[in-house]
This record gives structure tokens, sequence and C-alpha cells, in this order.
């Protein structure tokens, strides 16, 4: 099957060919370094959170390579896309990643040896001048995969960032980073705190800083529900600021869900308006703030906690120029309510077989 022929049903959808291996992830690895290089452009994070949302989309990148290789010759199962809002792969394909890797010695002690194969593979294409039989190039790359792939680059269902000094410009002393994988959504979340710390050396309290992390921020809630939470949990650090990118939907010919901007994509690309290729990424960033501070408990217990302003809520939908065009056409009310007016980034061009 060729990438002119990928249909979805619209519930979920199914990569069962080395060509729509390819091509998904063309699209998902082009896509998400366009939005680096734009949202660093744009500013719409400052130069450190720059540097931390780069390393979160090159553990997600490496993760889905990961899953092109082991799929790509795979007869017997097959990669699923997600489609509630998402675009990207199910959660539990990241999962299924960690469960190889934990086995990595006992699949590797059952593939046939890597110089056999070579063996096998000149005697076919040398002496006998035919193809390889796909059952050999899921061999080859079964190899690739358990022997080159790492457990500790694949994008968890939270990741930790370490607690750094905050950035010039943030009335702070630290800042910490953390990333997760909603189940629910099925997409990646990016968040940023920034704190002051009432000990000695914050390094003395940051295992309990990164559970409550783990246990009370990895998944999408209301933010002022998270810091406030974070605060309770945490006597000794007074959060001050926090962020979150939300990262997606990627709007493409995967992605058939029940969002307008989907919709408008691909009919354009049912109509031929516009390539298979087109993409759109959405991407919200939502920001809350301490306002104030009021202490809470009894006489000989009480704790200093934050009073929240509200959430400030972004929306930003980043766009090659044709997919802009479309959509101002297609969701006027969607592109006049954004933070700015679309932010226009490179088309992908894939050579059609």
């Amino acid at each position: 099957m060729s990438i002119n022929h990928i249909v979805t049903p619209l519930d979920s959808a199914v990569l069962d060919s080395k060509e729509q291996y390819v091509f998904y992830h063309k699209m998902v690895d082009f896509a998400f370094k366009e939005l680096v290089v734009a949202v660093q452009q744009q500013e719409l994070c400052n130069s450190q959170e720059i540097k931390l949302f780069k390393q979160y989309s090159d553990l997600l990148l490496y993760s889905i390579e990961a899953m092109r290789i082991k799929y790509m010759y795979d007869d017997e199962d097959n990669m699923k896309v997600d489609l509630t809002h998402s675009g990207f792969p199910n959660y539990l394909e990241f999962r299924y990643l960690f469960n190889d890797l934990e086995l990595r010695d006992d699949y590797l002690g059952r593939l046939t040896p890597i110089s056999t194969l070579k063996e096998e593979f000149l005697e076919t294409l040398m002496r006998k001048k035919e193809p390889i039989k796909k059952s050999k190039l899921f061999q080859a790359a079964s190899i690739v995969y358990y022997s080159s792939v790492k457990k500790q680059y694949i994008f968890n269902r939270f990741v930790q960032g370490k607690i750094l000094s905050a950035p010039e410009g943030i009335d702070t002393k630290y800042m910490t980073s953390w990333s997760f994988y909603d189940v629910s959504h099925n997409r990646p979340f990016i968040c940023f705190m920034y704190f002051n710390y009432s000990g000695t050396d914050v390094k003395d309290y940051k295992d309990d800083i990164y559970e409550v992390l783990k246990t009370t921020a990895d998944r999408k809630m209301s933010l002022d529900t998270m810091a406030y939470t974070i605060d309770r949990k945490l006597p000794k650090v007074s959060p001050k600021l926090l962020k979150r990118i939300d990262l997606g939907p990627v709007h493409n010919v995967f992605a058939k869900d029940e969002n307008d901007i989907t919709h408008a994509v691909l009919e354009g690309i049912g109509k031929k308006d516009i390539p298979l290729e087109s993409y759109a990424i959405s991407l919200k960033i939502d920001e809350v703030e301490s306002g104030s501070e009021f202490k809470e408990g009894r006489f000989f217990n009480k704790q200093i906690l934050q009073k929240w302003n509200g959430v400030f809520k972004q929306k930003y939908v980043f766009a090659p120029h044709r997919i802009i065009q479309l959509l101002y056409n297609k969701t006027p009310e969607i592109m006049n309510n954004l933070a700015k007016p679309p932010i226009e980034i490179a088309g992908l061009k894939i050579e059609k077989p």
C-alpha cells in the first residue's frame, strides 16, 4: 500500500505498511522540528524554557523513531496512532517500548546472529538475485531495534527535569520542569514551575519535590488546582509561577477527530486542494501566577500558601502558508481568537513513489 492509499477509520488509525511508517515519522519529525524553531523565534518561551522544550521534544521524536524501526517489517502487529484530539501514537505504544527494552537481553539471545543474517542477505541478493523476504527484513529491523534503542531516552508517562537556578528576569530563585503524556488525551504536555525554597539547600528537598510532582502533576487538570496542590503538599516550597504547554493536536491525515481544524485539513486533502502531507499544529500555553500569600492552619502549625490569580490561557496555531489560508476560510472564528495570528512554518514535501 502506498502513501496515496492511506485510509483511517474514524475511531482509530493503524499504520500497516512500510510506506505509512516512513510517511508518519517524516511528518511528525519535520513538524516538531519546525515547531521548536517557531516557538523560539516567536519568543513564546524564555531561553531556558526553550532549551528544556527541545530536550523533551527530542525524547518524543526518539521514541517515535524507535516505533518506526520496531514495526517497519512486522506482519503480526501494527502501531496505533491515537485520534482523540492527538495525532500522536497511542500511549500504550510507549509502554510497549519500555516492556520490550526491559527484556532486551532475552530477545537478542533469541534473534538470528548478525553474521548469519549478513551471509543470508548476500547469498540472496548476489547469487540468487532475489529480493530479501519480509520476514528476514523484520529480523534485521529487530536486531537494530533491540541493540540500539536506549530505554532511558524513551518518552515516559512522566519525565522529571532537574532543579535549576531561575533565569534572569524571573523573581524567584529556582525553577524545575517536567513533562507527561496524558493517557486520556494521548498527547504530551511540558510544565515549568518557578519557586522559592525556605530551607538551607534545595538539594536536600529535591526528592520530596519530585515525588509530589510525579503523583499530583502528571495529568491534565485545571492549572490553578495543580498549583494549589503542589503548594499545599510542599511546605518548604513557595511556587510563584506555573506554566504548562499543551502540545497538539497535530492535525494531519492520520488525526481524524472532532476538531474543526482537523476537519478543515482533511476536507482540503479529500478535495485535493492541499497535498496529503499537509499539517497544522495546535499549541496552548496556560500560566498561573501567585498574587499574594496567606497563612493556614493552627497557631503552632501554620503554613504559608499562595493566593493564585486567574489562569492566563493562550492558544496558537502553526501551519504552512497554504494551510493558514485554508483555515482562515474554513475556521475564521478560531483563527481570530488566537493569541497571535497563525504562525507560519515550512510545508512538508514527500516525493511520491
